[in-house]
């Protein structure tokens, strides 16, 4: 396991972007709304320790065993991959502008309509509806496609999302993986 990065590592870290685990065809490309400190201090996805992305992702059924974000391109051979709408790292999510957002979704839907996955996972209600302008947007499946890509909303794994527990964020997790299977 690589090591912890240290405070100011992690201070050093706004700004700094995590490299897509992306690739044709998958499966789902998950996509979170930008990395936070401590993912772009060691440039891998959801890799805060107490981020239940990982812990949520193995109980859907996603992965036979737990991974870690070290770990992250393994999920390419699965058929999954992982971006964010907007590259840069701030400390909260809420750092980010409208306008970065919309500009990011922008930047998105080229890299979906270019790869096609099946479906594209959003990790964040807000997010989603401001980056697409879908005010009313719920969780789970959404009538919007991007390119012949299903859209799925589901909630943010971030530790800071008290509302989801890992069980909660598992069962939704879970509904999509059902759905992708039964598609074929």
């Amino acid at each position: 396991m690589p090591q912890k990065p240290s405070k100011a590592e992690i201070a050093a870290a706004y700004g700094k972007t995590v490299p897509d685990v992306i690739g044709p065809d998958l499966k789902v490309l998950f996509c979170g709304i930008n990395p936070g400190l401590y993912s772009g201090a060691v440039r891998h996805h959801f890799a805060r320790p107490g981020n239940r992305f990982w812990p949520a992702l193995h109980a859907a059924g996603f992965s036979d065993r737990l991974l870690s974000p070290f770990e992250e391109r393994e999920l390419l051979t699965r058929g999954f991959g992982i971006t964010n709408i907007v590259n840069r790292a701030t400390a909260v999510a809420d750092e980010l502008s409208a306008e970065e957002l919309i500009a990011g979704g922008r930047r998105l839907m080229r890299k979906v309509c270019r790869y096609q996955p099946g479906s594209i996972a959003f990790l964040g209600v807000t997010a989603y509806r401001t980056a697409f302008g879908s005010k009313h947007a719920v969780l789970g499946r959404q009538d919007q496609r991007i390119g012949d890509s299903v859209v799925w909303l589901l909630p943010n794994p971030s530790g800071l999302n008290a509302h989801y527990q890992i069980a909660d964020l598992a069962a939704l997790f879970s509904e999509l993986r059902r759905a992708v299977e039964s598609s074929g």
